[in-house]
C-alpha cells in the first residue's frame, strides 16, 4: 500500500493531549479548518468555501466523497470523528485509508482508541508515523509510554518533534524530564516557541528555578501578615511570645530566618516572566497566576491583579487568594472578602485563613474559628496556629496549647514557639526547651532568642549568648542588642557598636540609647560655652540620643535635654526635659527644675523637684531643702534634710546632714 502525503492536518485525540495540554480542543477544530482549506473539489471560489457554515462543508465533502474524492473522504471521517460520530465516520476513514492517505490511517488509530482498541489503534498509527505522519508518530509514542515501553515511546516521540510537531515535542520533553535528562529543555524550548501554552509554562519554571537558589521552587503567591507570632516585648527581657496577627503563607520570595534571599540572575527571570506571560496569554491559568506574582513582588499591582483576576476567573484558587490579598492592601476588604471566599470554598487554605483573620479582627469570633478549621481540613498548618493564638487571644490557654501542640507536631516552628512560651509561663521550663529547640532549629528567630532568655535566667550566658548571635545573625533586633550588651561587658567595643547599630537600625531605642553612650565617650570634652559662639552641628551620637528620645526612651530624652542645653538652647532642652519628666523620670523633673530655676520659674521648679524627690531623687531633695530655708521655713527644710541624706548619694547626704544641722541650731536657738 503507497500512503500519499498529508492533505490535511491530521486529527489528534482528546485522550492524549488532555493529559499535559489543555488546548486539545483548539488543536483539532484548527485541524478541520486546515482540511477544508486544503480540499478544494469543487467549483467553489475559496472565499466561498472561507465563509460555508459546517454543515454546508459537510455537505460538501460528503458529494465529494461520494464521488470517490480521496481527500473528502478524509476530510468527512475527521468532520464525523470531532462530532463524535463514530458510526459515520469509520468508513470513511476506512476507505481513505485503503486508498493510502496517512491522514486518514491516524484518524482511524484516534477512532479505534476512543473505542477500547488501543493495540489496533496503534497498529494504524504505525501505518501513518512510518509514512511521516508526525500526529501520528506522536500518538504512537504516548501508546508506548502509557505501556511503560520508554525507549520505543522516546524513538517516536522523537520522530514527531524532529518534524515540528508542537505536541510531539512537549511529549518528548516530558518524557525527557522524567528520566532527569537535560535535554527535555531543548524540547519543550521547540514546543513554546510553536504555541504549546503548557510547554511555555514548564519552560518558565525550568529558567525560574535555574535562576534561583537551589531548593527553591517557583514563586510563591499565597501571603499573609509579615512576622506572624511577634508582638510587643521590651528590651531582651522578656521571651518573644505569639501576637495576635493571624498567620498565612509567607510573602513571595520570603525566605526562613528572616534573611533576604541573594537576588538571582535577571537574564534567566526576564526571559521566565517572558514565557510566563506567553502562557498566559493563551490561557494557561497557572502561567498568569505565576506572572501576577512576578508582577505584585516588582510593585506593579494593576497588571499583576489583572493576571491574578483572569487566573481566578478561569477557577485557579490561589489566584483568587492572592487578588484577595492585593484588594486588601488597597485597603477594599468586602472585595477581598469576596475573592477569599471563592478561592476558600474551592479548597484554599490560605484564603480561609485569611477570612479567620478577617473576621477575628470584627470581633466574629465564631465565624473566625470555623474558617480557620476550614484551612486546617483543607491541610493548612496555619489553620491549627491561628486556632492557637485565637485561643490565647480569648485566655482559652488549655484549648490554645491543643492547638499550638497539633500545629507543632505537624512541622509549624512558630506554633512550637508560641507551645514553648505557653508552658515556660506555666512554670514547665523543661518542657519548654525541647520545643523551643525544635523551633529554632527549623528557623525561628523568635524561638532562638527565648533559648537565649531561657539559658540567661539560669545564668549560662555562654549557652545563652550563642542563641543570641544566631537569632542576631538572622536580623532579630533585641537578639542584637543583647549580643551588643554581652560585648559592651566584655570590654569589644567593636563588636559591641556593630551590633548595636543593627539592632538601632531595626527599630530598638535601647539599641539606639547604648549606641549613642558608646559614641559619646568617644567624644572630646567640648569646653565651656562661649557666650555668642555659634552652634555646633549636631553630632552622630546626639542623632542617635534623638532617635531613642522620639521612641519614648526617657534616659535617651533627658541626654539629648543635656546636650541641648550645653549648646544654649533652652527651649529645645525644656522641650525634652520636660517629655521625660512627664513620662516619670526623676532625672528629667530634676533638670527641668535647674531649668526653670535659672530662667526665674522658682514655683514651677519646686513642683518638679518635689516629684523628683518623691521618685527617689536626693539632689532634688536637697534643693527643696535649701529652698525652704530661704524662705524660713526651717521644718520643712529639715524634713527635706532627711530625704536627702537617705537618698544620697555620699556628697549629697553630707551636704543635707550639714544643713539639717545648721537649721536644727537655728531652730533651737
Amino acid at each position: 500500500m503507497v500512503f500519499m502525503g498529508d492533505r490535511a492536518t491530521l486529527l489528534e485525540t482528546g485522550r492524549f493531549v488532555q493529559r499535559h495540554a489543555r488546548n486539545a480542543a483548539d488543536e483539532i477544530i484548527e485541524a478541520v479548518g486546515a482540511v477544508d482549506a486544503a480540499v478544494d473539489t469543487t467549483a467553489e471560489t475559496d472565499a466561498d468555501t472561507e465563509n460555508e457554515t459546517e454543515t454546508e462543508s459537510e455537505a460538501r465533502h460528503r458529494r465529494a466523497a461520494e464521488r470517490g474524492d480521496l481527500a473528502s473522504m478524509s476530510a468527512l471521517g475527521a468532520l464525523l470523528l470531532r462530532r463524535g460520530d463514530l458510526d459515520g465516520a469509520e468508513p470513511y476513514l476506512r476507505g481513505a485509508t485503503a486508498e493510502g492517505d496517512r491522514a486518514a490511517a491516524n484518524n482511524l488509530g484516534v477512532l479505534l482508541h476512543q473505542r477500547g482498541y488501543a493495540d489496533e489503534a496503534a497498529g494504524w498509527w504505525r501505518v501513518a508515523a512510518v509514512a511521516g505522519s508526525a500526529p501520528a508518530a506522536h500518538a504512537l509514542g504516548r501508546h508506548h509510554r502509557e505501556r511503560g515501553d520508554e525507549p520505543a515511546a522516546e524513538y517516536w516521540l522523537r520522530q514527531a518533534a524532529e518534524q515540528g510537531h508542537a505536541l510531539g515535542a512537549y511529549a518528548l520533553a516530558d518524557l525527557l524530564e522524567h528520566r532527569g535528562d537535560v535535554g527535555a529543555e531543548r524540547w519543550l524550548r521547540a514546543a513554546a516557541e510553536q504555541g504549546h501554552r503548557e510547554a511555555a509554562y514548564r519552560l518558565a519554571l525550568a529558567l525560574e528555578r535555574r535562576a534561583t537558589e537551589p531548593g527553591r521552587g517557583p514563586y510563591e503567591t499565597g501571603r499573609g501578615p509579615h512576622d506572624a507570632g511577634r508582638g510587643p516585648h521590651d528590651t531582651g527581657s522578656r521571651l518573644r511570645v505569639p501576637g495576635g496577627t493571624a498567620s498565612a503563607a509567607p510573602p513571595a520570595g520570603a525566605a526562613p530566618g528572616g534573611v533576604t534571599d541573594p537576588a538571582p540572575p535577571k537574564g534567566e527571570l526576564t526571559e521566565a516572566e517572558q514565557w510566563f506571560r506567553q502562557s498566559a496569554a493563551r490561557g494557561h491559568r497557572r502561567a498568569a497566576l505565576h506572572l501576577g506574582a512576578i508582577l505584585e513582588k516588582r510593585g506593579d499591582l494593576k497588571e499583576a491583579g489583572r493576571w491574578y483576576l483572569s487566573s481566578a476567573k478561569e477557577g485557579e484558587a490561589k489566584a483568587a487568594c492572592a487578588l484577595g490579598f492585593l484588594l486588601r492592601d488597597a485597603g477594599d476588604q468586602e472585595s477581598a472578602a469576596v475573592w477569599w471566599l471563592r478561592a476558600a470554598q474551592d479548597g484554599d487554605g490560605n484564603a480561609a485563613n485569611a477570612l479567620g483573620a478577617l473576621h477575628a479582627a470584627r470581633g466574629e469570633q465564631q465565624t473566625a474559628e470555623r474558617w480557620y478549621r476550614a484551612a486546617m481540613d483543607a491541610g493548612d498548618v496555619n489553620g491549627a496556629y491561628n486556632l492557637g493564638l485565637l485561643c490565647a487571644a480569648q485566655d482559652r490557654i488549655p484549648q490554645a496549647e491543643q492547638w499550638y501542640r497539633r500545629a507543632a507536631y505537624a512541622g509549624h516552628r512558630e506554633a512550637a514557639n508560641a507551645l514553648a512560651v505557653l508552658l515556660l509561663q506555666a512554670g514547665d521550663a523543661n518542657g519548654a526547651e525541647p520545643w523551643f529547640s525544635k523551633a529554632a532549629e527549623a528557623g525561628s528567630v523568635d524561638a532562638a532568642f527565648n533559648l537565649g532568655i531561657l539559658h540567661a535566667g539560669r545564668d549560662d550566658d555562654r549557652t545563652a549568648l550563642v542563641w543570641y548571635e544566631r537569632a542576631a545573625a538572622a536580623g532579630h533586633t533585641e537578639a542584637a542588642l543583647q549580643v551588643g550588651i554581652a560585648a559592651l561587658r566584655d570590654g569589644d567595643e567593636r563588636t559591641a557598636e556593630r551590633h548595636l547599630r543593627c539592632a538601632a537600625g531595626g527599630g530598638s531605642a535601647e539599641a539606639a540609647f547604648r549606641l549613642a553612650s558608646v559614641l559619646d565617650a568617644r567624644r572630646p570634652d567640648p569646653g565651656p560655652a562661649v557666650l555668642g559662639a555659634p552652634r555646633d552641628e549636631k553630632t552622630e551620637c546626639e542623632e542617635w540620643y534623638e532617635r531613642a528620645a522620639q521612641q519614648g526612651h526617657r534616659r535617651a530624652q533627658v541626654r539629648v535635654g543635656m546636650l541641648a542645653a550645653g549648646r544654649g538652647d533652652l527651649a529645645e532642652a525644656d522641650r525634652w526635659y520636660r517629655e521625660a519628666a512627664e513620662a516619670g523620670s526623676r532625672n528629667g523633673a530634676f533638670n527641668l527644675g535647674l531649668l526653670l530655676a535659672r530662667e526665674g520659674s522658682e514655683r514651677e521648679a519646686a513642683l518638679w523637684w518635689t516629684r523628683a524627690a518623691r521618685a527617689g531623687h536626693g539632689r532634688a531633695a536637697l534643693r527643696l531643702a535649701l529652698l525652704a530655708a530661704r524662705r524660713g521655713e526651717l521644718t520643712e527644710g529639715r524634713h527635706w534634710c532627711a530625704r536627702a541624706v537617705e537618698l544620697g548619694p555620699a556628697e549629697v547626704a553630707e551636704r543635707a546632714a550639714r544643713l539639717s544641722e545648721a537649721l536644727h541650731q537655728e531652730l533651737t536657738a
